[in-house]
């Protein structure tokens, strides 16, 4: 077979497990049904986890420099109140206000200088899977044709074709709401106040932050002397809209004036965006040889944290499959992707639900949940709780064995590394996507029993301050695998890296 892995669909999701595939050798056919990118607006940013990880690939300053605005302070909605992190110097949670459409941009240049193979207005119209592999019936510009490959995998979003083709079921419900999203230029007759309100003439002033009435919810962001201003409204509709036919200043505009009964002029806008919330996850993320990833696996009710999700179901997937295909996957490698990401997208819906809750409350003991809710957040150890939780910064994977050390399964921290070379950091060390054992305390016995997984597994030797174990084996999704306690007598850790290794390494 040509190919090594066909994924379907070529927004961020399946462009990420593309560029992950070929940093670990494998040969990804990406098979999208639009000719061109797409500029409808969708995301307007990315936040959570994945931003740490793009650090860790040494992507982050590239996608940063593509921002065509700075990045906005530290608040963020959740179900009505606001997460506000301007008070803490660390904040567990941060943004990045890159538009999908450009950052869909730079991850198909990435892919492309990788060597990826990325064809745009080819449609998959028909899949069958065997024991060997997957193939395809594509339409393409020049007529059908079938490819094959060992895997496929559905990164083709909300109405995924694959996901239906599988058979695998997506329950859940879908919220009769609108919400529309916008940045929007202010003509001079509008003001903004020092508060952030807006002074609207013939009307009077317009409430910064969640205005709510019986027809829906209004929310404005903006900034003092500000010649732009975000707007958010929400009502209840049952009307089906095309993801394809983007929304227009005037539709925005018809809706404010449902929501809040007045007219708000605005001269323009530089994004504007519509989209319906669904709570929907699927029964399992494989079936056999097809996969799925991103929105093509799950739906969240709230905003902020699907790009999250499913850049970091490419990013744990990319490596597991390379393993299989390369011959040296251990027996339910494969497997654990659905354990995992599952495991991560029910604790992402437990808190968009929640959301969901907050926000569809209209009386007064929604209110004062509300209001109760906003007053927690401002001590500082719920607000670090809620923003982790937000971030998926608080996922810890299940791992094998008896009594995982206390760091096992988490995201790895980005400690200062001082080495026989130099200074360097964990972010540096997964630059490659490759698996490392880091020796923070010189053992020699635990460096010669990863010994036979030199082909496999980096060994790096290194010192650092207020080191948390005495050695971390971290896995290429930046998620530790193993850790040995701090001081332990030598040899004792030996057998239980060994178990580690295979465990996630595959046998020597």
């Amino acid at each position: 077979m040509k190919n090594d892995v066909i994924i379907v669909g070529a927004g961020p999701t399946g462009l990420m497990l593309a560029i992950e595939l070929s940093l670990a050798g494998v040969r990804p056919l990406v098979l999208e049904r639009h000719p061109h990118r797409r500029d409808t607006p969708k995301a307007g940013g990315l936040g959570g986890q994945i931003l740490e990880l793009l650090r860790y690939r040494g992507l982050l300053e590239r996608f940063q420099e593509a921002c065509p605005g700075p990045a906005p302070a530290p608040r963020f909605p959740f179900g009505g109140v606001h997460l506000d992190f301007t008070q803490l110097a660390d904040p567990p949670l941060h943004a990045l206000p890159l538009p999908q459409q450009h950052l869909e941009r730079l991850l198909d240049e990435r892919a492309g200088e990788l060597g990826a193979d990325v064809r745009r207005g080819h449609e998959v119209s028909g899949v069958t899977q065997d024991d060997a592999g997957v193939r395809a019936e594509v339409r393409g510009p020049d007529g059908p044709y079938q490819v094959s490959a060992r895997y496929l995998v559905g990164c083709d979003g909300a109405r995924s074709r694959i996901r239906d083709r599988a058979g695998i079921g997506f329950p859940g419900v879908t919220y009769p709401e609108v919400n529309r999203l916008a940045q929007a230029t202010l003509p001079d007759t509008v003001t903004v106040l020092d508060n952030g309100d807006l002074d609207v003439p013939g009307f009077g002033t317009i409430r910064a932050g969640f205005t709510r009435t019986d027809q829906g919810l209004l929310g404005v962001g903006s900034s003092p002397g500000a010649t732009s201003v975000s707007l958010y409204t929400i009502e209840d509709e049952s009307t089906e809209y095309d993801d394809d036919i983007p929304m227009t200043l005037t539709e925005l505009q018809d809706s404010i004036r449902r929501v809040l009964g007045a007219h708000l002029p605005l001269a323009g806008s530089t994004r504007l965006s519509r989209f319906t919330f669904k709570a929907r996850q699927a029964e399992r993320y494989r079936d056999g040889r097809i996969l799925l990833a991103g929105d093509a696996a799950h739906l969240f009710p709230a905003t902020g944290v699907a790009l999250n999700a499913g850049l970091l179901d490419a990013v744990n997937l990319a490596w597991k499959l390379a393993a299989d295909l390369h011959g040296r996957a251990p027996a339910g490698l494969l497997d654990t992707y659905h354990a995992e990401r599952h495991l991560a997208s029910a604790r992402t819906m437990l808190h968009t639900r929640a959301q969901v809750a907050l926000r569809r409350g209209h009386d007064a003991a929604a209110e004062a949940l509300r209001e109760m809710l906003q007053e927690l957040l401002t001590d500082e150890q719920p607000l670090r709780r809620m923003g982790a939780m937000v971030a998926g910064a608080d996922i810890r994977y299940p791992m094998p064995g008896t009594n995982p050390h206390p760091l096992a399964g988490t995201f790895a921290p980005d400690l200062t590394l001082h080495t026989d070379q130099g200074m360097t950091s964990v972010a540096e060390l997964l630059r490659p996507a490759r698996p490392i054992l880091l020796d923070l305390a010189d053992r020699p016995d635990l460096r010669e029993a990863a010994r036979a997984w030199a082909q496999r597994v980096d060994v790096h030797t290194a010192k650092t301050d207020q080191r948390p174990a005495d050695a971390l084996l971290i896995r290429p999704d930046a998620h530790i695998a193993w850790a040995a306690p701090i001081d332990e007598p030598a040899g004792t850790a030996t057998p239980a890296l060994r178990e580690a290794l295979s465990n996630w390494f595959g046998t020597r």
